[in-house]
């Protein structure tokens, strides 16, 4: 996708949602961390369920840890991976009160270090805690970025990579909330909504219904 061309395509996505944010419930860096842990293959409507109530008794690492891991499974059993994202949870929170002073490090580098965080997450947690423009790329994004033209590639590493280069900074704090929200209410996997999209004339997939 040429360069005006994408200018033009986020102008209308932000026309279309002035104020772009993620669905996930959370009240700070640390809430929005373990609920985007938990989000990973799990949609964020099933994750609000959830920590509706564990927010409720465990909202700082030090809660977490002494809720402890039986109960947390508890608590998200009907959240994919539940055995997993439980002890990874544990455990970051346990590293947080250890090395981190019980706060949420603002690099992706240390994000990353803590257990269950990968790229994506961090990307998430620097850009919606932090206001840092990363993108990260799940598989709204990817899906968005390769059907319209506007960043392909063959893994979410690819894209993101191509996004940061070619979405102009006036858009780079909310390209991430953008293309997901994007994706997942009008470009969607199996029945995209070509008719109601706002940039279907800019984007370049073959298989567009309009």
């Amino acid at each position: 996708m040429k360069k005006e061309k994408i200018n033009d395509f986020f102008q209308r996505l932000e026309k279309n949602n002035p104020n772009p944010s993620t669905e996930l419930n959370y009240y700070d860096s640390y809430t929005l961390l373990i609920a985007v842990v938990l989000s990973a293959q799990a949609t964020d409507e099933s994750v609000n369920k959830v920590t509706k109530n564990l927010f409720l008794i465990a909202k700082n690492p030090k809660q977490m840890i002494d809720l402890g891991e039986s109960k947390l499974k508890a608590l998200v059993k009907t959240i994919g991976l539940f055995n997993s994202k439980s002890k990874n949870i544990i455990k970051l929170s346990k590293i947080l009160l250890e090395i981190h002073n019980g706060m949420v490090p603002k690099t992706r580098e240390d994000l990353e270090k803590l257990p269950g965080v990968g790229r994506k997450t961090a990307n998430v947690v620097l850009n919606v805690a932090f206001g840092i423009p990363t993108i990260a790329v799940d598989t709204h994004v990817f899906r968005v970025s390769n059907r319209t033209g506007l960043a392909t590639g063959k893994n979410p590493l690819e894209v993101e990579k191509k996004l940061d280069k070619v979405v102009p900074v006036n858009f780079k704090q909310q390209a991430h909330n953008l293309l997901i929200l994007h994706g997942r209410y009008i470009c969607k996997s199996r029945k995209p909504n070509c008719v109601s999209c706002k940039v279907n004339d800019l984007c370049y997939w073959k298989n567009k219904t309009i």
